[in-house]
Order: C-alpha cells, then structure tokens, then sequence
C-alpha cells in the first residue's frame, strides 16, 4: 500500500478535480502491476495497473490489489473500475479509504463484496486522508483546502526593504519546495498590495503541466495594468473586487477583461473581499486546493476566519532588523481565536526550517 501511496502522489496537480489515487498488483509477494491516476479525463489507477500487468505478460487473475481510494462504480469520463476488477477475476482487494464523494460513499466497495471479492478497508487509512485531503474537504463542504503559505526571518519579517537591494529570505531550496506546492494547487492566491509591491508573477516553476489560476484580492480596484499578472494571457488570472471598487471604473474594468483577465465582483467585508464568497466561486470552477501567498493582513484575515486548512512557513536564520518589513506580528495581534497544528511537521531545507501541518482550530496547546 505504501508503494500505491507514492505513485498516487505522482497525480497530484494534474488530476483535479478527482483524487489522487494509486494501485499496485500483487502475487505470491512479487509486483506484476502497478499504476496511477495521471490524468483528470484518461484512465483510473486501477486501469492503468491492470494494464500495466498484462503489459508484463502477467495474468491478473487470483491477484491481490491493493489501491489507495475506493473503486469507482459508476459511469463518468471512464468506465466503473469495480466492473474492470471483477473480469480481472482480481482475488481479494485492500483499499485504503472509502471514497467520500456523493456517487461512491461506499458504493464500489459493496458492489465488490457483493460479487464475492474478499474487500479490506483501512490500511494506511490516514496517509490515504493525508494525501488527499483537499479532496476530501473539496467533496464534502464544496469548498477547496487552503493553504496559507508565507517565509519569514526570524525576527518575524516577511520582506526585505525596497531598497535593501536584496530580493529572497528563504534559500533556493525552500522556494524549489514553494514551488512544487504552486503544481499541486489549482489556484494561487494574494492581495494587491502584492501585487503592486513585488510585481509577481505566480506560476510554478519549472512550468509542468497544468497552470494554476492566479487569482488576485482588489476591493478597490487599484491593481496596475502593466503588472505581470496582467499581461501573461497563457496563465488564467481572476481578480476578484467589490462593488465599491467598480463604481467609475467600466473603462479600467473593459481594459483588464482585455488583457484576459477576468473580473468577479463579491460582497464587501470590513473594506475586503468577502472571502467566504471567494471561496465559494472557486469551488464552483473546480478549484479543489488553493494557496495563499499574500501579506501579513491576507494571511491573518484567513486563520481568524477560521478559513485557512493548513499552514507552510519557511523561516530563515536571519534578522533583518530595520531592514526587514512587513511584520507578522501586528496581523496576528489582532487574531481572537488561537489555533495550533495537528502533527506539525518541521523539515531543513538547506539552512531554512520549515513548519507544516493542519490547523486546529479548537484548542491551542501552550
């Protein structure tokens, strides 16, 4: 299950809105199969080891299989993958987690059993959960995961000075890690102030495979038009606004949908997007994981909305001192609900510490 676990992440970022899911075939403890989900549309992991096995000169009959998700068993872009299991004459299956979606919940695991299939259900049930947890809050609250990403120094700065001359507080290695996170989500968000301040361009790279959309927070409408943002057509841009900020603007406005952005506008909350809302009409595009890469007020203003699914802080052993700004700690001053992490884990990369983990939000732990 372990090695179906690996090859599933391999899907991550390219096959969204569906799941992550791996699948290796076994007999008499030697692998004849193995496969993942690669593409969102193309075939399923359990197709793709099957294949993979009769590729091998293998017959999968009498085979365990173990796979990371629940069989499908329904008709969508492909065919039901229990159908596919039961004329492999597969022998007994190990499924990690049931499939939570409302078309499965179970379904794929009855309709196996039904058929006589010895079915065991649970192994490495909490990487499975780990792996897929946009996934899972995806289908369950229409609503993506959120990521709040952000490196900072050690005395709590977010930025260097504009004019310190110097551009990165994380090393090359944290920002390779920022970047592979950028593939795994399907949308990159941020303020404008970021925007305005550091010109970004939000895309991962290297580019492999699909671009996230970048999306951009302006209740007032005061992003530039020769940002990069707004002028990289081949990469999906929405900048989300309210209606404070379109009042007077139709010729601004006609400008940025001319640059193929587009424009939503959403309620007004304190001055700011409703980011509820914004959530919300991501979700409605598919977007199942988002990343937020804003400021000290961005990054604040989703942990006390109890918005925020996770954290990524990269800290880099410097003070900048008087040459550092944006500080973290005014924002989270003003936090009223404390929150701590589930399982942080902490990493090196390079000289830099990493802190990652899922937010609780109903304790904190002193």
């Amino acid at each position: 299950m372990k090695m179906a676990l690996r090859l599933a992440a391999f899907g991550i970022g390219q096959v969204e809105p569906n799941p992550a899911v791996g699948c290796v075939l076994v007999r008499d403890g030697k692998v004849i199969g193995k496969g993942y989900h690669k593409k969102f549309g193309e075939a399923h992991a359990e197709i793709n080891a099957l294949t993979d096995c009769r590729v091998r000169g293998e017959d999968p009959a009498g085979a365990t299989m173990y796979v990371t998700l629940e069989p499908c068993c329904h008709h969508g872009k492909t065919g039901p993958c229990t159908d596919a299991i039961l004329e492999a004459r597969i022998a007994k299956v190990f499924v990690a987690m049931s499939d939570p979606a409302e078309h499965a919940n179970g379904r794929g695991i009855r309709q196996l059993r039904g058929a006589g299939l010895d079915v065991e259900v649970g192994l490495c049930e909490h990487y499975a959960r780990l792996l897929n947890a946009a996934y899972i809050k995806y289908v369950r609250t229409h609503r993506p995961y959120v990521i709040v990403k952000w490196a900072q120094s050690l005395d709590g700065k977010l930025a260097w000075k504009p004019d310190s001359g110097r551009r990165w507080i994380s090393g090359p290695l944290s920002r390779r890690d920022a970047h592979r996170l950028r593939r795994a989500s399907q949308a990159i968000l941020t303020g404008v102030n970021t925007i305005l301040d550091d010109d970004p361009l939000l895309t991962p790279r290297p580019p492999k495979g699909k671009s996230p959309l970048r999306v951009i927070l302006d209740s007032q409408l005061r992003i530039l038009l020769r940002r990069k943002v707004m002028n990289t057509r081949r990469f999906g841009s929405l900048l989300f606004t309210t209606e404070t900020g379109v009042v007077g603007q139709d010729k601004k406005i006609d400008r940025i949908l001319s640059k193929g952005v587009d424009v939503t506008v959403v309620p007004e909350v304190q001055g700011h997007c409703g980011l509820k809302t914004v959530l919300t009409e991501l979700a409605r595009r598919e977007v199942q994981q988002v990343l937020v890469e804003g400021g000290p007020a961005l990054i604040a203003a989703f942990l006390e909305e109890g918005l925020a699914d996770a954290v990524r802080i990269y800290i880099a052993p410097v003070l900048l001192g008087d040459q550092g700004h944006k500080p973290l700690s005014d924002a989270m001053a003003a936090l009223t609900r404390p929150t701590s992490l589930t399982d942080p884990e902490i990493k090196t990369f390079g000289h830099d510490v990493c802190i990652s983990g899922e937010i609780d939000y109903s304790k904190s732990e002193a």
